[in-house]
């Protein structure tokens, strides 16, 4: 395989694609969000995990995505990538929120605005119940933030009591966007799903989320599943995945391609970084692993 590529590419190059714009024609909210904390989440995950948790926000993420009802007319801050400083100042936060995927390049743009900022890791299922827990210690919410988590374990115990003693699938994740597509190792978020529900992937002993592709090396692993995750512009990437596997003869030739084990992945389940959409991914991908 090639060179790896880390997320913060990944996601910059979808909002490049995408040509997302902050909003900066909203006014401040007033009053707090919740007991004098004046928060502000910046991502569509957090936003979601925030909701779960009961918690009033003063700034939320643009997102063609739909929110929670909770923050209907909250001001919108721009997108996750980059969130409009200014706007975000005005709203005086005592806390932003975003995702260490993004930490890298935008720790420094929050501490030259002079605003605190948390970054939340949410690269796994496991991960991402830490950092609920953690979210729930800080604002008051262990109870709310423990049924969340519950929820999480009870469903990958689920998983692993009903796939024990089978033999796990060997699987290929493709990540797309418009023009290109990745290779998403067991690092990735959705790596994480596949390796939950029981599944092995085919790219072992990396320690980034994503490789360039290498076709002649991928058919050698020959994986049982080929999973495709369409990102950006969902109906573009799957026309350009439906073209390269029709136009591309070494694809032909893969097992996953001969037994019609090929899926395509719903973005709103399977995004690059974890989500509460966590439980419901984690039982269609194991429906596809073990039909």
């Amino acid at each position: 395989m090639q060179r790896g590529i880390s997320l913060a590419a990944v996601i910059a190059l979808l909002f490049m694609v995408i040509g997302c714009s902050s909003s900066t024609n909203a006014t401040a909210s007033e009053g707090d969000s919740s007991d004098g904390k004046r928060i502000i989440s910046t991502t569509v995950a957090a936003t979601q995990i925030m909701d779960a948790l009961e918690l009033d926000l003063v700034g939320i993420p643009k997102s063609y995505k739909e929110l929670p009802k909770r923050y209907a007319g909250v001001v919108e801050v721009g997108n996750p990538m980059s969130p409009d400083m200014e706007l975000v100042k005005s709203l005086q936060p005592t806390d932003v929120l975003s995702v260490t995927t993004l930490e890298y390049d935008l720790a420094p743009v929050f501490k030259n605005a002079g605003v605190e900022a948390t970054f939340l890791n949410l690269t796994s299922v496991e991960q991402m119940n830490e950092a609920i827990l953690k979210l729930g210690s800080k604002y008051d919410r262990e109870k709310q933030a423990q049924a969340i988590v519950n929820k999480y374990k009870e469903k990958i115990a689920e998983i692993q009591k009903s796939t024990e003693g089978k033999k796990a699938p060997t699987v290929l994740i493709l990540l797309g966007v418009p023009g290109s597509y990745l290779v998403a190792t067991e690092n990735s978020y959705i790596g994480n799903l596949v390796k939950l529900a029981g599944g092995k992937n085919i790219v072992q002993g990396e320690s980034v989320e994503y490789l360039a592709s290498n076709t002649e090396y991928l058919q050698q692993s020959n994986p049982d599943i080929i999973l495709r995750a369409a990102h950006g512009m969902p109906d573009e990437v799957i026309k350009m995945f439906d073209k390269e596997f029709q136009k591309n003869d070494i694809w032909k030739h893969f097992d996953a391609v001969k037994n019609n084990r090929v899926y395509d992945l719903e973005e709103r389940l399977f995004g690059t970084t974890g989500s509460l959409d966590a439980i419901e991914a984690l039982d269609v991908v194991k429906k596809m692993m073990y039909p």
